[in-house]
Protein backbone atom coordinates (compact mmCIF):
# COMPACT_ATOMS: atom_id res chain seq x y z
CA UNK A 1 0.00 0.00 0.00
CA UNK A 2 1.42 3.39 -0.99
CA UNK A 3 1.85 6.25 1.42
CA UNK A 4 2.14 10.02 0.97
CA UNK A 5 4.68 12.55 2.20
CA UNK A 6 4.64 16.35 2.42
CA UNK A 7 8.19 17.77 2.65
CA UNK A 8 8.68 21.35 3.87
CA UNK A 9 11.72 23.61 3.83
CA UNK A 10 10.78 26.05 6.66
CA UNK A 11 11.13 29.80 6.43
CA UNK A 12 14.41 31.12 7.80
CA UNK A 13 14.34 33.31 10.90
CA UNK A 14 16.18 35.98 8.91
CA UNK A 15 16.80 36.80 5.26
CA UNK A 16 20.25 35.55 4.33
CA UNK A 17 23.17 37.35 2.70
CA UNK A 18 22.65 35.19 -0.38
CA UNK A 19 18.89 34.84 -0.39
CA UNK A 20 16.40 36.65 -2.59
CA UNK A 21 13.86 37.97 -0.08
CA UNK A 22 14.35 41.44 -1.49
CA UNK A 23 12.33 40.43 -4.56
CA UNK A 24 9.14 40.06 -2.52
CA UNK A 25 9.97 43.29 -0.69
CA UNK A 26 10.09 44.99 -4.09
CA UNK A 27 6.54 43.84 -4.80
CA UNK A 28 7.23 40.80 -6.97
CA UNK A 29 6.40 37.13 -6.44
CA UNK A 30 8.72 35.51 -3.86
CA UNK A 31 11.72 33.56 -5.05
CA UNK A 32 14.81 31.87 -3.67
CA UNK A 33 18.40 32.63 -4.53
CA UNK A 34 19.43 28.96 -4.60
CA UNK A 35 17.01 26.06 -5.09
CA UNK A 36 16.62 23.98 -1.91
CA UNK A 37 18.56 20.77 -2.36
CA UNK A 38 17.46 19.06 0.86
CA UNK A 39 13.76 18.52 0.17
CA UNK A 40 14.35 17.62 -3.49
CA UNK A 41 16.96 15.05 -2.43
CA UNK A 42 14.83 13.43 0.29
CA UNK A 43 11.95 13.21 -2.18
CA UNK A 44 14.18 11.15 -4.47
CA UNK A 45 14.53 8.45 -1.81
CA UNK A 46 10.80 7.93 -1.42
CA UNK A 47 9.52 4.72 -3.07
CA UNK A 48 8.18 5.23 -6.58
CA UNK A 49 4.62 4.34 -5.56
CA UNK A 50 4.53 7.03 -2.85
CA UNK A 51 2.91 10.40 -3.47
CA UNK A 52 5.30 13.21 -2.56
CA UNK A 53 4.69 16.96 -2.45
CA UNK A 54 7.29 19.65 -1.75
CA UNK A 55 7.02 23.11 -0.22
CA UNK A 56 9.68 25.79 0.11
CA UNK A 57 8.32 28.43 2.46
CA UNK A 58 10.60 31.02 0.89
CA UNK A 59 8.39 30.68 -2.20
CA UNK A 60 4.97 29.89 -0.67
CA UNK A 61 3.67 29.26 2.88
CA UNK A 62 3.29 25.70 4.05
CA UNK A 63 -0.09 24.01 3.86
CA UNK A 64 -1.47 24.23 7.42
CA UNK A 65 -3.48 21.01 7.11
CA UNK A 66 -1.92 18.80 4.42
CA UNK A 67 -3.72 15.58 3.48
CA UNK A 68 -0.53 13.49 3.31
CA UNK A 69 0.17 10.65 5.76
CA UNK A 70 3.48 12.14 6.91
CA UNK A 71 4.98 15.63 7.12
CA UNK A 72 8.76 15.89 6.77
CA UNK A 73 10.65 18.97 8.02
CA UNK A 74 14.29 19.81 7.47
CA UNK A 75 16.47 22.87 7.83
CA UNK A 76 19.53 24.66 9.14
CA UNK A 77 19.93 26.46 12.46
CA UNK A 78 18.39 29.70 11.19
CA UNK A 79 15.29 27.71 10.25
CA UNK A 80 15.03 26.11 13.68
CA UNK A 81 12.34 28.38 15.18
CA UNK A 82 9.98 27.95 12.23
CA UNK A 83 10.70 24.22 12.03
CA UNK A 84 9.67 23.75 15.66
CA UNK A 85 6.60 25.96 15.19
CA UNK A 86 5.48 23.93 12.17
CA UNK A 87 6.12 20.61 13.91
CA UNK A 88 4.02 21.59 16.91
CA UNK A 89 1.20 22.82 14.71
CA UNK A 90 1.11 19.69 12.59
CA UNK A 91 1.19 17.37 15.59
CA UNK A 92 -1.64 19.34 17.19
CA UNK A 93 -3.65 18.53 14.05
CA UNK A 94 -2.83 14.84 14.38
CA UNK A 95 -0.16 14.66 11.69
CA UNK A 96 2.84 12.33 11.92
CA UNK A 97 5.93 14.53 11.81
CA UNK A 98 9.41 13.48 10.64
CA UNK A 99 12.26 15.87 11.42
CA UNK A 100 15.79 15.70 10.00
CA UNK A 101 18.56 17.82 8.51
CA UNK A 102 21.50 19.79 9.96
CA UNK A 103 19.61 21.46 12.82
CA UNK A 104 18.07 18.21 14.01
CA UNK A 105 21.35 16.31 13.61
CA UNK A 106 23.54 18.79 15.48
CA UNK A 107 21.05 19.58 18.27
CA UNK A 108 18.60 16.67 18.43
CA UNK A 109 17.40 17.55 21.92
CA UNK A 110 15.89 20.78 20.61
CA UNK A 111 13.51 18.94 18.28
CA UNK A 112 13.03 15.51 19.83
CA UNK A 113 9.89 16.53 21.70
CA UNK A 114 8.17 17.82 18.54
CA UNK A 115 9.01 14.87 16.27
CA UNK A 116 7.26 11.54 15.90
CA UNK A 117 10.30 10.37 13.96
CA UNK A 118 13.74 11.97 14.39
CA UNK A 119 16.33 11.39 11.66
CA UNK A 120 19.90 12.17 12.69
CA UNK A 121 22.66 12.28 10.10
CA UNK A 122 22.59 11.48 6.41
CA UNK A 123 19.77 9.57 4.76
CA UNK A 124 21.39 7.44 2.06
CA UNK A 125 22.01 4.25 4.04
CA UNK A 126 18.93 4.39 6.25
CA UNK A 127 16.36 5.43 3.61
CA UNK A 128 15.24 1.89 2.63
CA UNK A 129 14.56 0.90 6.23
CA UNK A 130 12.98 4.26 7.11
CA UNK A 131 10.49 4.22 4.24
CA UNK A 132 9.73 0.51 4.71
CA UNK A 133 8.94 1.12 8.38
CA UNK A 134 6.77 4.13 7.57
CA UNK A 135 4.84 2.17 4.97
CA UNK A 136 4.30 -0.71 7.37
CA UNK A 137 3.16 1.66 10.12
CA UNK A 138 5.84 0.38 12.53
CA UNK A 139 8.40 3.16 12.63
CA UNK A 140 11.01 3.86 15.29
CA UNK A 141 11.21 7.10 17.22
CA UNK A 142 14.75 7.71 15.97
CA UNK A 143 16.95 6.74 13.03
CA UNK A 144 20.68 7.48 12.93
CA UNK A 145 22.47 7.62 9.60
CA UNK A 146 26.18 7.22 9.00
CA UNK A 147 28.45 9.02 6.54
CA UNK A 148 27.94 7.00 3.38
CA UNK A 149 29.53 7.17 -0.02
CA UNK A 150 27.51 9.13 -2.54
CA UNK A 151 27.53 6.53 -5.31
CA UNK A 152 23.92 5.54 -4.62
CA UNK A 153 22.49 9.01 -4.09
CA UNK A 154 19.70 9.50 -6.68
CA UNK A 155 19.18 12.70 -8.68
CA UNK A 156 17.02 15.21 -6.75
CA UNK A 157 13.33 15.46 -7.67
CA UNK A 158 13.46 18.97 -9.14
CA UNK A 159 10.23 18.16 -10.99
CA UNK A 160 8.45 18.38 -7.63
CA UNK A 161 10.17 21.59 -6.51
CA UNK A 162 8.98 25.13 -7.47
CA UNK A 163 12.10 25.50 -9.60
CA UNK A 164 10.59 28.27 -11.71
CA UNK A 165 11.05 30.61 -8.68
CA UNK A 166 14.67 29.65 -7.99
CA UNK A 167 17.28 32.01 -9.38
CA UNK A 168 20.01 29.38 -9.62
CA UNK A 169 20.05 25.60 -9.38
CA UNK A 170 22.01 23.47 -6.96
CA UNK A 171 24.16 20.35 -7.27
CA UNK A 172 26.20 18.75 -4.49
CA UNK A 173 29.34 17.03 -5.72
CA UNK A 174 30.85 16.17 -2.33
CA UNK A 175 30.23 16.19 1.42
CA UNK A 176 32.66 16.93 4.20
CA UNK A 177 35.78 19.07 4.53
CA UNK A 178 39.33 18.06 5.54
CA UNK A 179 40.03 21.37 7.27
CA UNK A 180 39.27 21.94 10.94
CA UNK A 181 38.21 25.57 11.33
CA UNK A 182 37.22 25.89 14.98
CA UNK A 183 33.92 27.69 14.38
CA UNK A 184 32.60 25.49 11.56
CA UNK A 185 29.99 22.78 12.18
CA UNK A 186 30.47 21.07 8.80
CA UNK A 187 32.99 18.60 10.21
CA UNK A 188 30.64 17.82 13.12
CA UNK A 189 27.76 17.08 10.75
CA UNK A 190 29.47 15.70 7.64
CA UNK A 191 32.95 14.77 8.84
CA UNK A 192 36.48 15.59 7.74
CA UNK A 193 36.71 12.77 5.19
CA UNK A 194 35.37 14.27 2.02
CA UNK A 195 33.16 11.91 0.00
CA UNK A 196 32.57 12.49 -3.70
CA UNK A 197 29.63 11.91 -6.01
CA UNK A 198 30.57 10.09 -9.25
CA UNK A 199 31.39 12.54 -12.03
CA UNK A 200 28.79 10.92 -14.31
CA UNK A 201 26.10 11.50 -11.67
CA UNK A 202 27.07 15.17 -11.37
CA UNK A 203 26.82 15.63 -15.13
CA UNK A 204 23.44 13.87 -15.14
CA UNK A 205 22.08 16.23 -12.49
CA UNK A 206 23.37 19.25 -14.41
CA UNK A 207 21.76 17.99 -17.60
CA UNK A 208 18.41 17.75 -15.81
CA UNK A 209 18.75 21.31 -14.48
CA UNK A 210 19.76 22.57 -17.93
CA UNK A 211 16.61 21.00 -19.38
CA UNK A 212 14.55 22.93 -16.79
CA UNK A 213 16.05 26.19 -18.05
CA UNK A 214 18.78 26.78 -15.46
CA UNK A 215 21.96 28.41 -16.75
CA UNK A 216 23.48 29.10 -13.32
CA UNK A 217 24.16 26.43 -10.71
CA UNK A 218 25.67 26.55 -7.24
CA UNK A 219 28.03 23.63 -6.59
CA UNK A 220 27.12 23.06 -2.95
CA UNK A 221 30.43 21.74 -1.70
CA UNK A 222 31.88 22.87 1.59
CA UNK A 223 35.30 22.97 -0.07
CA UNK A 224 35.23 22.37 -3.81
CA UNK A 225 39.01 22.36 -4.23
CA UNK A 226 40.03 20.29 -1.20
CA UNK A 227 41.19 17.29 -3.25
CA UNK A 228 42.92 18.59 -6.34
CA UNK A 229 43.01 15.35 -8.35
CA UNK A 230 39.27 14.90 -7.96
CA UNK A 231 38.66 18.60 -8.63
CA UNK A 232 40.58 18.43 -11.91
CA UNK A 233 38.69 15.32 -13.00
CA UNK A 234 35.35 16.98 -12.36
CA UNK A 235 36.34 20.31 -13.93
CA UNK A 236 37.49 18.57 -17.11
CA UNK A 237 34.13 16.79 -17.31
CA UNK A 238 32.23 20.05 -16.74
CA UNK A 239 34.30 21.81 -19.40
CA UNK A 240 33.58 19.08 -21.95
CA UNK A 241 29.89 18.88 -21.03
CA UNK A 242 29.51 22.65 -21.25
CA UNK A 243 30.96 22.61 -24.75
CA UNK A 244 27.98 20.49 -25.89
CA UNK A 245 25.32 22.93 -24.64
CA UNK A 246 23.72 24.69 -27.59
CA UNK A 247 21.73 27.36 -25.69
CA UNK A 248 24.63 28.93 -23.87
CA UNK A 249 27.00 27.44 -21.31
CA UNK A 250 26.14 26.70 -17.71
CA UNK A 251 27.87 29.02 -15.23
CA UNK A 252 28.85 27.83 -11.78
CA UNK A 253 29.55 29.31 -8.37
CA UNK A 254 30.98 27.43 -5.42
CA UNK A 255 32.96 27.64 -2.16
CA UNK A 256 36.73 27.27 -2.23
CA UNK A 257 39.62 27.69 0.15
CA UNK A 258 42.08 30.51 -0.43
CA UNK A 259 44.90 27.99 -0.84
CA UNK A 260 43.43 27.00 -4.24
CA UNK A 261 44.91 30.24 -5.59
CA UNK A 262 48.37 28.73 -5.17
CA UNK A 263 47.50 26.34 -7.99
CA UNK A 264 46.95 28.79 -10.85
CA UNK A 265 46.46 26.09 -13.53
CA UNK A 266 43.59 24.75 -11.42
CA UNK A 267 42.02 28.22 -11.26
CA UNK A 268 42.36 28.52 -15.04
CA UNK A 269 40.67 25.14 -15.50
CA UNK A 270 37.86 26.18 -13.14
CA UNK A 271 37.16 29.20 -15.33
CA UNK A 272 37.29 27.10 -18.50
CA UNK A 273 34.74 24.74 -16.96
CA UNK A 274 32.32 27.61 -16.29
CA UNK A 275 33.01 28.76 -12.73
CA UNK A 276 32.62 32.53 -12.66
CA UNK A 277 32.09 33.29 -8.95
CA UNK A 278 33.54 31.79 -5.76
CA UNK A 279 32.97 32.33 -2.06
CA UNK A 280 36.15 32.42 0.05
CA UNK A 281 36.16 32.61 3.83
CA UNK A 282 38.76 35.36 4.18
CA UNK A 283 37.54 35.96 7.77
CA UNK A 284 40.10 38.47 9.04
CA UNK A 285 43.39 40.25 8.28
CA UNK A 286 44.50 39.49 11.86
CA UNK A 287 47.02 36.61 11.62
CA UNK A 288 46.69 35.82 15.33
CA UNK A 289 42.95 35.32 14.87
CA UNK A 290 43.51 33.05 11.87
CA UNK A 291 45.86 30.89 13.94
CA UNK A 292 43.39 30.92 16.81
CA UNK A 293 40.53 29.60 14.67
CA UNK A 294 42.74 26.95 13.01
CA UNK A 295 42.68 28.47 9.55
CA UNK A 296 46.38 28.36 8.61
CA UNK A 297 45.53 28.02 4.91
CA UNK A 298 44.79 31.77 4.90
CA UNK A 299 48.27 32.45 6.27
CA UNK A 300 50.11 30.41 3.64
CA UNK A 301 49.27 32.83 0.84
CA UNK A 302 48.87 36.59 0.71
CA UNK A 303 45.10 37.05 0.76
CA UNK A 304 45.08 40.02 -1.61
CA UNK A 305 47.18 38.15 -4.15
CA UNK A 306 45.01 35.05 -3.73
CA UNK A 307 41.87 37.04 -4.57
CA UNK A 308 43.67 38.66 -7.51
CA UNK A 309 44.51 35.23 -8.93
CA UNK A 310 40.85 34.36 -9.31
CA UNK A 311 40.01 37.70 -10.91
CA UNK A 312 42.87 37.31 -13.42
CA UNK A 313 40.97 34.31 -14.77
CA UNK A 314 37.55 35.96 -14.91
CA UNK A 315 36.28 34.58 -11.60
CA UNK A 316 34.70 37.09 -9.20
CA UNK A 317 34.99 36.65 -5.43
CA UNK A 318 32.66 37.04 -2.46
CA UNK A 319 34.35 37.16 0.94
CA UNK A 320 33.40 35.88 4.37
CA UNK A 321 34.29 38.20 7.27
CA UNK A 322 34.17 37.53 11.02
CA UNK A 323 34.84 39.84 13.96
CA UNK A 324 35.09 38.98 17.64
CA UNK A 325 37.90 36.42 17.81
CA UNK A 326 39.79 36.21 21.08
CA UNK A 327 42.67 38.15 19.48
CA UNK A 328 40.36 40.93 18.24
CA UNK A 329 40.29 44.16 20.19
CA UNK A 330 38.15 47.23 19.47
CA UNK A 331 40.60 48.23 16.73
CA UNK A 332 39.52 45.27 14.57
CA UNK A 333 36.59 47.12 12.99
CA UNK A 334 38.73 49.84 11.42
CA UNK A 335 41.24 47.18 10.39
CA UNK A 336 38.59 45.03 8.73
CA UNK A 337 37.15 48.03 6.89
CA UNK A 338 40.54 49.04 5.52
CA UNK A 339 41.19 45.42 4.50
CA UNK A 340 37.86 45.17 2.67
CA UNK A 341 38.13 48.53 0.90
CA UNK A 342 41.52 47.56 -0.53
CA UNK A 343 40.12 44.42 -2.17
CA UNK A 344 38.26 44.03 -5.49
CA UNK A 345 35.47 42.27 -3.58
CA UNK A 346 32.12 44.09 -3.41
CA UNK A 347 30.13 41.58 -1.33
CA UNK A 348 31.11 40.38 2.13
CA UNK A 349 29.04 38.20 4.43
CA UNK A 350 29.80 39.74 7.81
CA UNK A 351 29.04 38.44 11.26
CA UNK A 352 30.27 38.22 14.83
CA UNK A 353 32.06 35.06 15.84
CA UNK A 354 29.47 32.51 16.98
CA UNK A 355 29.89 29.03 18.42
CA UNK A 356 27.46 26.57 16.80
CA UNK A 357 26.63 23.41 18.72
CA UNK A 358 29.03 20.48 18.29
CA UNK A 359 31.93 22.66 17.11
CA UNK A 360 35.36 22.71 18.78
CA UNK A 361 34.78 26.40 19.50
CA UNK A 362 31.55 25.61 21.35
CA UNK A 363 33.33 23.01 23.49
CA UNK A 364 36.25 25.32 24.28
CA UNK A 365 34.12 28.31 25.24
CA UNK A 366 31.64 26.20 27.21
CA UNK A 367 34.52 24.86 29.29
CA UNK A 368 35.69 28.43 29.88
CA UNK A 369 32.22 29.65 30.85
CA UNK A 370 32.10 32.01 27.87
CA UNK A 371 28.88 30.93 26.18
CA UNK A 372 25.58 32.74 26.55
CA UNK A 373 22.35 30.72 26.80
CA UNK A 374 20.94 32.27 23.61
CA UNK A 375 18.74 30.36 21.23
CA UNK A 376 21.11 29.00 18.55
CA UNK A 377 19.18 30.82 15.84
CA UNK A 378 20.11 34.12 17.50
CA UNK A 379 23.78 33.20 17.37
CA UNK A 380 23.45 32.74 13.60
CA UNK A 381 22.15 36.27 13.05
CA UNK A 382 24.57 38.80 11.57
CA UNK A 383 23.94 41.01 14.60
CA UNK A 384 23.98 38.36 17.33
CA UNK A 385 26.35 35.92 18.97
CA UNK A 386 26.41 33.42 21.82
CA UNK A 387 30.10 34.15 22.51
CA UNK A 388 31.41 36.29 25.39
CA UNK A 389 34.30 38.23 23.76
CA UNK A 390 37.77 38.18 25.28
CA UNK A 391 39.22 41.63 24.53
CA UNK A 392 36.12 43.82 24.44
CA UNK A 393 32.68 43.87 25.94
CA UNK A 394 29.74 42.27 24.18
CA UNK A 395 28.27 45.75 23.76
CA UNK A 396 31.46 46.99 22.07
CA UNK A 397 31.47 43.96 19.78
CA UNK A 398 27.88 44.37 18.63
CA UNK A 399 28.15 48.16 18.28
CA UNK A 400 31.35 47.79 16.26
CA UNK A 401 29.77 45.07 14.13
CA UNK A 402 26.80 47.29 13.39
CA UNK A 403 29.02 50.20 12.46
CA UNK A 404 31.26 48.04 10.27
CA UNK A 405 28.23 46.64 8.44
CA UNK A 406 26.97 50.15 7.74
CA UNK A 407 30.39 51.24 6.52
CA UNK A 408 30.86 48.22 4.25
CA UNK A 409 27.47 48.73 2.66
CA UNK A 410 27.61 52.49 2.47
CA UNK A 411 26.69 53.06 -1.22
CA UNK A 412 29.87 55.01 -1.95
CA UNK A 413 32.09 52.40 -0.28
CA UNK A 414 30.32 49.56 -2.06
CA UNK A 415 30.63 51.40 -5.37
CA UNK A 416 34.36 51.84 -4.84
CA UNK A 417 34.78 48.09 -4.35
CA UNK A 418 32.67 47.44 -7.46
CA UNK A 419 35.03 49.68 -9.42
CA UNK A 420 38.04 47.77 -8.10
CA UNK A 421 36.44 44.51 -9.21
CA UNK A 422 35.50 45.80 -12.66
CA UNK A 423 39.05 47.01 -13.27
CA UNK A 424 40.68 43.76 -12.06
CA UNK A 425 38.25 41.18 -13.49
CA UNK A 426 39.58 39.64 -16.70
CA UNK A 427 37.25 38.48 -19.48
CA UNK A 428 35.82 35.05 -18.69
CA UNK A 429 36.96 32.33 -21.10
CA UNK A 430 33.33 31.42 -21.87
CA UNK A 431 32.55 35.00 -22.83
CA UNK A 432 29.53 37.07 -21.89
CA UNK A 433 26.95 35.32 -24.10
CA UNK A 434 23.64 34.57 -22.45
CA UNK A 435 20.89 32.07 -23.37
CA UNK A 436 18.34 33.09 -25.94
CA UNK A 437 15.54 33.77 -23.44
CA UNK A 438 16.03 34.69 -19.75
CA UNK A 439 13.83 32.91 -17.26
CA UNK A 440 11.07 35.06 -15.67
CA UNK A 441 12.77 34.77 -12.29
CA UNK A 442 15.91 36.29 -13.81
CA UNK A 443 13.85 39.17 -15.20
CA UNK A 444 12.52 39.77 -11.67
CA UNK A 445 16.05 39.75 -10.26
CA UNK A 446 17.10 42.38 -12.81
CA UNK A 447 14.11 44.51 -11.80
CA UNK A 448 15.42 44.54 -8.21
CA UNK A 449 18.42 46.56 -9.36
CA UNK A 450 16.14 49.15 -10.99
CA UNK A 451 14.02 49.23 -7.82
CA UNK A 452 17.19 49.84 -5.78
CA UNK A 453 17.67 53.16 -7.59
CA UNK A 454 14.36 54.38 -6.16
CA UNK A 455 15.44 53.99 -2.54
CA UNK A 456 17.33 57.26 -2.29
CA UNK A 457 19.87 59.57 -3.89
CA UNK A 458 22.86 57.52 -2.73
CA UNK A 459 21.39 54.28 -3.99
CA UNK A 460 20.50 55.89 -7.33
CA UNK A 461 24.10 57.09 -7.62
CA UNK A 462 25.32 53.55 -6.87
CA UNK A 463 23.15 52.08 -9.63
CA UNK A 464 24.30 54.74 -12.09
CA UNK A 465 27.88 54.00 -11.19
CA UNK A 466 27.25 50.30 -11.68
CA UNK A 467 25.84 50.80 -15.17
CA UNK A 468 28.68 53.15 -16.09
CA UNK A 469 31.15 50.47 -15.00
CA UNK A 470 29.30 47.89 -17.10
CA UNK A 471 29.68 50.15 -20.12
CA UNK A 472 33.38 50.75 -19.44
CA UNK A 473 34.14 47.13 -18.51
CA UNK A 474 31.72 44.89 -20.43
CA UNK A 475 33.58 41.75 -19.38
CA UNK A 476 32.47 42.52 -15.80
CA UNK A 477 28.82 43.32 -16.61
CA UNK A 478 27.38 40.10 -15.18
CA UNK A 479 29.49 40.31 -12.03
CA UNK A 480 28.50 43.94 -11.51
CA UNK A 481 24.79 43.17 -11.96
CA UNK A 482 25.11 40.32 -9.46
CA UNK A 483 26.88 42.62 -6.99
CA UNK A 484 24.10 45.20 -7.21
CA UNK A 485 21.48 42.51 -6.64
CA UNK A 486 23.41 41.27 -3.60
CA UNK A 487 23.71 44.83 -2.29
CA UNK A 488 19.92 45.16 -2.45
CA UNK A 489 19.55 41.84 -0.61
CA UNK A 490 22.01 42.80 2.12
CA UNK A 491 20.30 46.15 2.67
CA UNK A 492 17.01 44.26 2.97
CA UNK A 493 18.62 41.88 5.45
CA UNK A 494 19.97 44.71 7.59
CA UNK A 495 16.76 46.71 7.53
CA UNK A 496 14.65 43.69 8.47
CA UNK A 497 16.79 43.35 11.57
CA UNK A 498 16.70 47.07 12.36
CA UNK A 499 20.43 46.92 11.67
CA UNK A 500 20.62 49.87 9.30
CA UNK A 501 20.75 53.50 10.34
CA UNK A 502 20.40 55.95 7.46
CA UNK A 503 23.04 58.66 7.30
CA UNK A 504 22.77 62.04 5.58
CA UNK A 505 23.43 62.07 1.85
CA UNK A 506 26.68 63.54 0.59
CA UNK A 507 26.57 66.62 -1.66
CA UNK A 508 26.06 65.77 -5.31
CA UNK A 509 29.27 64.51 -6.90
CA UNK A 510 31.07 64.14 -3.56
CA UNK A 511 31.79 60.72 -2.12
CA UNK A 512 31.05 60.53 1.58
CA UNK A 513 34.06 59.39 3.62
CA UNK A 514 33.57 55.99 5.19
CA UNK A 515 33.70 56.17 8.96
CA UNK A 516 32.92 53.83 11.79
CA UNK A 517 30.55 55.07 14.44
CA UNK A 518 30.45 53.44 17.84
CA UNK A 519 33.64 51.41 17.47
CA UNK A 520 36.51 52.42 19.70
CA UNK A 521 39.85 52.67 17.88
Amino acid sequence: MGRSLYLVNPLSAIPGYFGADVVAAAGMAPMVGIADLATATVAAFAPAHWQVRLCDEHVAPADPDPPEDFVGLTGKVTQGPRLVELARGYRARGKRVIVGGPYASLEPERVRAVADVLVIGEIEALAPRLFADLEAGRWQNEYVGDRPGLEGSPPPRWDLYPHERALIGCVQTSRGCPFECEFCDVIAYLGRRQRHKPVAAVVDELTRLYALGFRNVFLADDNFTAYRRRTRELLLALRDWNATNTDGPMRFSTQVSLDAARDEPLVALAAAAGIDWVFIGLETPNPDSLRECRKPQNLAHDMSEGVATFLRHGIAVTGGMIVGFDHDGPEIFERQLAFAQALPVPVFSLGALAAPAATPLHARLAAAGRLLPDDPAVAALPWGTNVVPQRMSREELLAGLRSLARALYDPAAFGARMARMAQALAPHPLGVARPSAPRPVEVDAAAVVKHLAKRGADEAALVRRGFALMHAHPQAATALATALFRYAQVRHLYEQGAFWEPVPAAPLGVERPVVLVGARG
